[in-house]
């Protein structure tokens, strides 16, 4: 991004898309770590529009989906916000809460571009569907809903279906996936570097792959990142921990090789938990790695 860009902070407290508390808390999590201030020392403007507002449930836990009618009506709050801040050519950082909340900021980024680009940067392509997902959690859904596929009140969000098209995706870091995950991630076509192919190719060559790959076809490419990426000795404070993750390093690098090509057009960092954390290790990740995104060198 550039540097007279203004960035626009939104914090979205949504933990209703899986059933463990304390992801609400995340946002709050990262800017205790220091990231308004962090952003700031990089010489940016930034605008902090506090938190998204989101309703608790009730009591009726019958519906197949968890907690679907307060996960649309907060994706749809977000969608609207983000789109107002792109109005303004601000670059859009939102801060989780859940990776259901990408539902929204997907619907609202990609109104704006007519081949946005997705990197997925997850243990988990979060591909289900309620046909496939036993646990009927949001949480492991939103990428197939921006693909157009699933509950039809969620990817209609915005107004609109599909967000994305399934050769504009890169999924990095996958290694927990679900069989109906699997099906459809070859139905569609989906290119995922799983960490096989990262402990395989290193990710240097992941990262000149996944930009390359990008960079011919997409005309903005968002960052979606689940902290449950990393391995949970880098990054404990997350609600699906899966070991055998990417590092700390690695995850720099990355980061780092995706400011250099200027790709990134937002960007969005999910599942902090700070009650499963250790004195707050996971949000100061998060906030590192949010400034390696956006230009932070060693030199």
């Amino acid at each position: 991004m550039k540097k007279e860009q203004t960035i626009s902070v939104i914090g979205m407290p949504m933990d209703l898309g899986q059933k463990r508390r304390g992801v609400d808390m995340g946002p709050s999590a990262m800017r205790y770590a220091g990231l308004i201030e962090e952003l700031e020392k990089l010489g940016f403007n930034v605008r902090d529009y506090g938190d998204i507002a989101i309703d608790r449930p009730g009591s009726d836990d019958t519906q197949e989906l968890r907690n679907i009618k307060e996960v649309i009506e907060a994706s749809e709050k977000l969608q609207q916000q983000v789109t107002a801040i792109q109005e303004k050519d601000s670059f859009p950082l939102i801060l989780g809460g859940d990776h259901s909340m990408s539902i929204g900021s997907i619907a609202g980024i990609s109104k704006r571009y007519k081949n946005l680009g997705v990197i997925w940067y997850d243990a988990h392509p979060d591909m289900n569907t309620a046909e496939t997902s036993p646990s009927g959690n949001i949480h492991g859904m939103p990428l197939a809903v921006n693909l157009g596929v699933g509950h039809p009140k969620l990817t209609t969000i915005g107004g609109y279906a599909p967000k994305l098209k399934p050769e504009n995706v890169v999924i990095i870091g996958a290694r927990d996936i679900d069989e109906g995950e699997r099906e459809m991630i070859k139905r569609l076509g989906i290119k995922v570097f799983t960490m096989h192919e990262v402990d395989r190719l290193g990710m240097q060559r992941v990262m000149e792959d996944t930009i390359t790959y990008l960079a011919e076809k997409t005309d903005g490419v968002h960052l979606s990142l689940d902290l449950d990426g990393l391995d949970p000795q880098e990054a404990p404070g997350v609600g699906t921990p899966v070991l055998g993750g990417l590092t700390y390093r690695e995850s720099h690098l990355a980061l780092e090789m995706l400011a250099e090509a200027e790709l990134i057009t937002s960007a969005e960092f999910v599942e902090v938990n700070p009650i499963l954390d250790v004195k707050n290790h996971t949000a100061d990740v998060a906030v590192a790695l949010i400034t390696s995104l956006l230009g932070k060198k060693l030199l």
